[in-house]
């Protein structure tokens, strides 16, 4: 612990003010996201919070605890280290490196002998078999990279364009602001590093992919059509016009694995009229822009995926709040976001820049043309828009909605 408490962190109050009310209620707490966007960090932070209490921490990614291999070193491992005289709280960086972890944690959790806080950066390990893993007892908390927010608070940076166009750009991992944002050649270096080591750890080695060159190019052609819908077997044909000769169920495996790590989020199409979610044609946004950035092959030109990015800090600005977020289809029109949370409904379009009429008539019309009463509005990168409201439709600026939105 003396070396974590001699650390100066950029504290994220947003995700460790959400640990402490769960902390104490009988649930084991499992951090889940991406690497490198601040899990370990947020982990330490409850540490130094807990200091008065025993805090046994363990970092996997430390040589320090390298012979913790499995379950059963982990048991040796906490022998005589849990106090009888005060709370005690364990706390495992990237558990998923320790196999069987979940045996340990389970008994741990059941006679109530201490708080368990845990992370992971692997979907498929600490999503989709948390439940039986762990018993049901668990509450899953997912870390995001910065939000805009967040990126202007640790870069010293004002509310505003330039700093919005340096986010769209490099996105939100936390380290940067240690690298500082001047030196261009650096932070390429740093995301490449980062992104070789998410593609090749959590992609590759954790899914058994075997066709590494397609893999690349699959997230690559992800990248340049950010927010655009496409099913598996148009990427296939797409792919074996581009001399990459794979089948569908390669394609669906290994998209599957890019969600398993957090690299991207799948999302579903909803019928506005019919209530009905659609199984084809989803749409694909990356967790981190700056990783997109990385990735895709469109790097040298932000202009060229402007749009296609404000679609995608949209989208996470939304899941961050707790929407559950869908692609609108109604009657011919898309809807750019169908939201919902806490059993209310919205509908959000996004455009670049509100230009002419035939756009305004396009973004605001569509949102008219649905006769419900949930809040509907458009985002755009306009700084201001005449009257902000057309109809039952608003216009906010992409800065205010990153700022104010909730």
């Amino acid at each position: 612990m003396a070396n974590i408490l001699s650390m100066e962190l950029k504290r994220r109050n947003i995700y460790s003010e959400k640990i402490h009310r769960y902390l104490n209620k009988g649930l084991i707490i499992v951090l889940t996201g991406q690497r490198r966007v601040g899990k370990s960090y947020i982990l330490r932070q409850i540490a130094m919070d807990l200091s008065d209490s025993n805090v046994v921490y363990i970092d996997k990614e430390n040589r320090q605890y390298g012979s913790i291999r499995n379950a059963d070193d982990l048991e040796k491992y906490l022998e005589g280290r849990l106090s009888n005289s005060q709370d005690n709280y364990l706390l495992i960086d990237e558990v998923q490196e320790i196999q069987g972890w979940e045996k340990i944690l389970r008994s741990l959790n059941g006679i109530e002998s201490c708080q368990i806080i845990i992370t992971g950066s692997n979907a498929s390990m600490l999503s989709s078999e948390l439940s039986t893993m762990l018993s049901g007892r668990y509450v899953e908390i997912h870390i995001h990279s910065l939000c805009y927010p967040e990126f202007i608070e640790f870069h010293g940076l004002a509310k505003g364009q330039d700093s919005l166009l340096s986010y769209l750009k490099w996105g939100g991992l936390p380290h940067l602001y240690k690298l500082g944002l001047e030196n261009e050649e650096l932070i390429m270096t740093y995301l490449t590093d980062v992104s070789s080591t998410i593609v090749f750890k959590d992609v590759v080695t954790h899914s058994n992919i075997r066709n590494v060159n397609f893999m690349e190019n699959l997230i690559a052609f992800i990248g340049d059509n950010v927010g655009k819908n496409f099913s598996a077997t148009s990427i296939s044909n797409y792919m074996k016009s581009q001399k990459d000769n794979v089948s569908t169920s390669v394609v669906l495996n290994y998209i599957s694995a890019l969600c398993d790590a957090f690299i991207i989020r799948k999302v579903s199409r909803y019928d506005i009229h019919g209530k009905k979610i659609l199984e084809t044609n989803e749409k694909y946004y990356f967790e981190d822009l700056g990783l997109r950035y990385i990735l895709s092959s469109t790097t040298s030109n932000l202009s060229v995926v402007i749009e296609k990015l404000l679609e995608n800090v949209v989208y996470l600005h939304l899941v961050r709040k707790n929407y559950k977020v869908y692609i609108g289809t109604f009657r011919k029109a898309e809807i750019d976001f169908v939201c919902e949370r806490n059993g209310k409904k919205m509908y959000i379009q996004v455009a670049y820049i509100l230009q002419n009429e035939d756009t305004i008539k396009r973004e605001f019309g569509n949102l008219n043309d649905i006769d419900d009463s949930a809040e509907k509005y458009v985002v755009s990168l306009d700084p201001v828009f005449g009257n902000s409201t057309m109809g039952t439709v608003r216009h906010i600026p992409l800065v205010d909605f990153l700022m104010d939105f909730d």
